[in-house]
């Protein structure tokens, strides 16, 4: 198995992405990984890259795009930030990623028992951390059950992974409403924009289309 190639890139579809992505997380849960010479790839990505993927993923050591959707070097763009939000710096990397270099899919994922979603919860508050928390916090108020303030906190794991599962679909609408480049692109079938949830149980990868 080598790198994706500069044809492949072009010829892959939107859905042909989405459904890549889910062969490689079936492997990869069925511990079916393929053989990779990664020096190899190495080699290979030297004179160019062609990834047809871009995913925003939290940094959480558990969680990393390569290994669970068993891709290599140069098959995928990598973003990774604590509870996996948009800034103006990472829509500028996936506005290069996409317009530029080609990507034809934006996964937003995100994953159970997220601790960035946790502090969130909990109002933490530790340095900078305490700012990157706040931009977690509309979705922590857009969950609206339990009410009672004693459950909204992140000894309810239930709570933290519907927080985490409605961050990822603000962080969607975030993408939509402040990239008029990614929305054009979208509205003209170039590329899809979906959300996805890891479950660090099992490896699993829900998605949300």
């Amino acid at each position: 198995m080598m790198a994706t190639k500069k044809e492949e890139q072009a010829k892959i579809t939107p859905q042909g992405a989405i459904d890549r992505l889910k062969a490689g997380n079936k492997r990869f849960v069925e511990s079916q990984g393929v053989n990779r010479d990664l020096p190899a790839e190495v080699v290979q990505t030297s004179t160019g890259q062609y990834p047809y993927a871009t995913i925003l993923h939290c940094i959480d050591s558990r969680v990393s795009a390569e290994l669970v959707f068993d891709e290599g070097v140069g098959d995928v763009f990598s973003v990774r930030i604590a509870g996996n939000f948009v800034n103006d710096d990472i829509l500028g990397s996936m506005e290069f990623a996409c317009k530029l270099a080609g990507t034809k899919l934006i996964l937003v994922l995100g994953h159970t028992a997220c601790g960035a979603v946790k502090g969130a919860c909990d109002d933490a508050k530790l340095g900078n951390l305490t700012t990157l928390i706040s931009k977690l916090k509309p979705a922590v108020a857009a969950v609206d059950s339990p009410s009672d303030p004693s459950e909204r906190t992140s000894k309810n794991i239930d709570f933290v992974n519907n927080v985490a599962e409605k961050n990822v679909y603000m962080t969607i609408d975030n993408i939509r409403s402040q990239s008029a480049v990614l929305k054009e692109m979208e509205d003209n079938g170039e590329i899809k924009i979906v959300g996805g949830m890891y479950d660090i149980k099992d490896g699993s990868v829900t998605f949300y289309e």
